[in-house]
């Protein structure tokens, strides 16, 4: 995985469910905007709707920033359709708008380098996310353990020092939020930032 960071994301052509439909989508289609790439383990589970619906609340968030969110799983399009049906109070995800890909033959997956391939979790994909750039190069990666959901705010957080750091040239110190000062990177400026932020 950690590989990927700074190459060319991989890039595949799968069938999705997108709200109520099934569609094909490509990624590098998507190129020209940032595309935050997650992968959860299986459709009807605990921790995944809780995930998925909060990137669906945010959704507006990520498209402000011109980025588009695509959620993967080993499971089929009919499972994603039915689990996306499926109202939320009843379990499902109730009409979730972004791309929720089917990696049936969990190529993707494997790909990416998410996917148990031994064990008792063998076939499924851990809790990748791949923040990837309007240039298609992957920026940012991380893999949580089944049990872990993911901070979905951190992903909006890193797509703002991304642009921060391609519109100044300055790049983002520990803990970086938008509106604050990021860091030139050079020594004396560095040494410059540690002594007014402590």
């Amino acid at each position: 995985m950690s590989s990927l960071i700074q190459k060319p994301a991989p890039d595949f052509e799968a069938e999705a469910v997108v709200g109520y439909e099934f569609k094909t989508i490509k990624l590098s289609s998507f190129r020209g905007k940032h595309v935050v790439l997650f992968f959860y383990p299986l459709d009807f589970t605990f921790v995944c709707p809780t995930e998925i619906i909060t990137f669906d609340e945010k959704l507006e968030e990520f498209r402000k920033r011109n980025a588009e969110v695509i959620g993967v799983s080993v499971d089929s399009k009919f499972s994603h359709l039915a689990w996306n049906k499926k109202s939320r109070k009843e379990g499902g995800l109730g009409g979730v708008r972004y791309p929720i890909v089917a990696d049936i033959t969990k190529a993707i997956s494997r790909s990416y380098g998410v996917l148990v391939e031994e064990g008792p979790d063998a076939g499924v994909a851990l809790r990748g996310t791949f923040v990837i750039d309007k240039n298609g190069i992957v920026r940012h990666a991380t893999i949580n353990d089944l049990p872990l959901g993911r901070n979905i705010d951190e992903y909006l957080r890193l797509i703002d020092a991304i642009d921060y750091h391609e519109k100044y040239g300055e790049v983002c110190p520990a803990n970086w939020q938008p509106g604050q000062e990021g860091m030139k990177p050079d020594p004396v400026a560095s040494l410059a930032y540690f002594e007014k932020h402590g």
